[in-house]
């Protein structure tokens, strides 16, 4: 998988720069991005924060022009060039940095072509474009994306009644902010009842005989369930971590060098 190359198509007016550090990173497991491209109307000033990403990062702008005001005409030119690429068959996957179910139907039509699909976006992302990845990562869970503060202390009620502010209440409501979770992310850590479910199922498909299944097939099986399982999203760093305190599962480590974690339900 490290050595896959990979397209990435950044849909600029429906991402944050705030992402890129994190983004990389995360995209990095999985290959080496070749091209590099985020699409807009970089005439307009809601792209600035994008710009400054260009250089240090190496991606290439790609200019358009909205034809209408009802009307994205950066989704277009994302999937024509989409297209384009994947028909070079130079590419093992594509990166989709959009949260706009609009890339649907192009995420399903390069997994027709046996070409892997990674997906990234908010939360709010409608679940069809989700479920048409082969894997898809909610940008909170990248690290830059998460830890970083908000630039501006939000308007709150007491300022638009004019009653004042003080410089501690302030921070306070910041790292308030700060700690909450992101939407959907269990607060504490447990899983639901349905991501429990989902797990439950994939250690019996991927279990041998004995019942012990290999974790790393346990995840692959996950993934195909629901593109968007991840253990980031519990808080959890690494699926090992998230086995381990799901409170259903037993975990050992196998081998010499103890590389291979294993599996198994509890016995009721």
């Amino acid at each position: 998988m490290a050595g896959d190359t990979l397209a990435i198509l950044i849909d600029g007016d429906n991402a944050s720069p705030k992402i890129i550090s994190g983004l990389l990173a995360e995209i990095a497991n999985y290959g080496r991005a070749s091209v590099r491209r985020i699409y807009g109307d970089w005439t307009k000033p809601n792209l600035n924060g994008w710009k400054e990403c260009l250089l240090e990062h190496s991606f290439q702008p790609v200019q358009q022009f909205a034809y209408t005001t009802s009307k994205n005409a950066t989704d277009g030119a994302m999937i024509i060039d989409a297209m384009d690429l994947l028909y070079t068959g130079r590419f093992s996957g594509f990166c989709i940095v959009s949260s706009d179910s609009d890339f649907t139907k192009l995420a399903s039509r390069i997994r027709e072509q046996n070409v892997t699909v990674y997906g990234f976006g908010e939360r709010k992302t409608p679940r069809p474009f989700i479920t048409a990845c082969d894997k898809f990562i909610y940008v909170d869970v990248l690290g830059d994306a998460a830890a970083e503060p908000p630039a501006t202390a939000p308007v709150t009620r007491e300022k638009a009644s004019g009653i004042p502010v003080t410089a501690a209440a302030v921070s306070t409501k910041i790292e308030a902010e700060k700690a909450r979770p992101a939407q959907g992310r269990a607060a504490s850590g447990k899983l639901d009842e349905g991501a429990l479910s989902m797990l439950q199922k994939a250690v019996e498909a991927s279990a041998d005989e004995d019942g012990r299944a290999n974790l790393a097939r346990v995840g692959d099986h996950l993934a195909k369930q629901s593109p968007d399982f991840d253990a980031r999203n519990y808080g959890y760093a690494r699926l090992s971590d998230l086995a381990g305190a799901s409170g259903i599962l037993e975990v050992e480590r196998a081998g010499g060098g103890l590389k291979a974690v294993m599996v198994r339900l509890k016995k009721s």
